[in-house]
């Protein structure tokens, strides 16, 4: 059974729709630079696994689609480049202190989940975006997973008219 995960990325780095823009919709998921977020990279992520893409510092900030684990866990190179965004002086790449992955896009959901949605679901109540919020990488729950999946996927409502909105018929 792949695990399932949340990854954070801000629309303005990387978006969803760069990712369904890049060769074969993959890409590696660099720049980790939390040490439990590494942890779950490192040790736990496999090939197969599946993570809700989530847009944070957005307007609204909301999981936006899914992407699949496609390479597991490999040093970051990005930590050992001078000029790099994610240089990190004291990593070593003889013993790498930051790894990352390579994901895939599944899927972009139609509707976006917001954050402020994620909240008010009371099945979602103890999901670590709720409760730790700031970490870039976090598990799920099959629950969560499915709740989420089911908010995702929901018909879109369209809304009714009211009062004098309402057409009227005619009667002969």
């Amino acid at each position: 059974m792949p695990r399932h995960w949340l990854l954070k990325s801000e629309p303005t780095a990387f978006s969803i729709d760069d990712l369904a823009r890049a060769p074969r919709q993959t890409t590696c998921w660099d720049g980790i630079r939390n040490s439990e977020a590494r942890n779950f990279l490192r040790d736990a992520f496999a090939v197969g696994d599946l993570a809700f893409y989530y847009h944070s510092n957005a307007a609204p900030s909301a999981v936006v689609g899914i992407v699949e684990v496609v390479r597991a866990a490999y040093p970051d190179p990005t930590a050992f480049e001078r000029g790099h965004d994610h240089f990190d002086p004291k990593s070593d790449p003889a013993k790498p202190t930051w790894w990352m992955v390579d994901v895939k896009l599944r899927e972009k959901f139609a509707q976006p989940v917001a954050l402020e949605t994620i909240k008010a679901e009371p099945a979602l109540a103890g999901m670590a975006l709720v409760t730790r919020g700031r970490l870039s990488v976090t598990p799920v729950t099959p629950a969560e997973w499915k709740r989420l999946l089911e908010l995702a996927h929901q018909p879109t409502k369209v809304p009714r008219a009211t009062g004098a909105q309402r057409p009227t018929t005619k009667r002969r």
